[in-house]
């Protein structure tokens, strides 16, 4: 039974996490991949500071429409 447990946790934290490195990998027109191992490296060498890093971007690419300004909406006074 947590062995199931263990895999949906993996597999939920696949979809929703790996969105952060496909997004720069187009961002920055390359692969996704490469992106991932330069996070693991990174993390490696600096004992995990870009997992932080990581998480920031991932809740920031969640809930990009807060941080979008919205249109400019017309006062009463245009209509």
């Amino acid at each position: 039974m947590t062995t199931k447990m263990i895999q949906r946790i993996l597999d939920i934290f696949e979809i929703n996490a790996y969105g952060v490195c496909a997004w720069w990998g187009n961002k920055l027109g390359i692969k996704a991949h490469r992106v991932r191992l330069s996070f693991i490296y990174l993390s490696f060498i600096t004992l995990g500071s870009p997992i932080i890093i990581y998480l920031i971007m991932a809740f920031i690419l969640e809930n990009k429409h807060y941080f979008k300004p919205s249109r400019k909406r017309r006062t009463i006074w245009e209509l």
